[in-house]
């Protein structure tokens, strides 16, 4: 058995970024054998990873990163706004969206399988993370826009909100524009023929019991009129309120986003916009829980 020297504990944490005390017991474990004791901790942090992946992770970060033909995005979550600050979390993030910025993955399954610099793929870096930081952690979602004569243009509020956005004309400021009046704004698409045919027929389907009910107290045979007409006005509205070319630009409020564009000869031809956690069930806070949970090592 080799002799576990401090200088052996410490190369072991620079490899893994575990404890003191979790490396000395490895290479205790591994008679100090310093490769077994990678192996083992790498074991160990996937089985910490397993055990923590049904817990709810709904804060975390959006990161962006942008090159001069492709902007990327990325949301990764976790379970405390506390870890958010944490520079191994920091440092992942920021890596995963380089990587999704660079090597351009078609789905989530690709961007997790693709290698990162350390030569391990993003899921092998997640799982290490989270034996690292001790919460789960997890790469919920990304979105890349490239482009070889369109404008792309970015813009993250805070790490909350963020959004990618292309145009066909313009340029880099307009595209800025839009995308930060995206961001406060949130419509759910570019124009009107976009919005999904299920979100209409709800919206009708909404107005038109409000309609017979205004228009109750009218004779029968003027009801359908009224109610068309009802119906046919608050849905004009709705996709004024709700599509990116309907809205009222941000900076002036007197022209609509699309008399913007026509005004600087552009087109927006996509955009994608993350808002941290929405969709995600939240758990109750229970500070007290937590705290007993973490005490038994949950």
């Amino acid at each position: 058995m080799a002799e576990i020297t401090a200088t052996l504990v410490k190369e072991l944490r620079e490899r893994t970024g575990s404890g003191m005390m979790e490396c000395k017991r490895a290479l205790q474990e591994t008679g100090g054998d310093l490769e077994a004791a990678v192996d083992l901790m790498r074991k160990a942090g996937q089985a910490k990873a397993d055990k923590k992946a049904s817990r709810i992770a709904a804060e975390g970060l959006i990161v962006i990163r942008q090159a001069s033909s492709a902007v990327a995005m990325v949301e990764i979550n976790c379970e405390t706004d506390f870890v958010t600050k944490n520079d191994d979390f920091r440092a992942f993030t920021g890596a995963v969206a380089e990587v999704a910025l660079e090597s351009g993955p078609t789905d989530l399954d690709a961007l997790l399988a693709t290698n990162m610099v350390n030569g391990q793929s993003v899921e092998q870096n997640r799982r290490e993370c989270i034996a690292k930081i001790g919460e789960n952690i997890s790469v919920r979602r990304f979105a890349r826009l490239a482009t070889t004569d369109g404008v792309l243009g970015a813009y993250l509020h805070g790490t909350r909100i963020g959004v990618l956005v292309e145009l066909a004309g313009g340029d880099a400021e307009l595209a800025k524009d839009i995308a930060m009046h995206i961001a406060a704004s949130r419509p759910l698409c570019v124009s009107a023929d976009q919005v999904p045919v299920d979100i209409l027929a709800r919206e009708k389907a909404i107005y038109a019991a409000q309609a017979v009910e205004e228009a109750k107290d009218k004779p029968a045979h003027i009801v359908e009129k009224i109610v068309e007409k009802i119906v046919e006005g608050k849905l004009r509205k709705y996709l004024e309120a709700n599509t990116l070319l309907g809205q009222p630009f941000i900076r002036d409020t007197d022209q609509t986003v699309e008399k913007l564009l026509q005004s600087r000869k552009a087109q927006v031809m996509r955009f994608e916009r993350f808002e941290l956690g929405e969709g995600i069930e939240k758990k109750s806070d229970n500070f007290a829980a937590e705290v007993m949970a973490a005490a038994r090592g949950d």
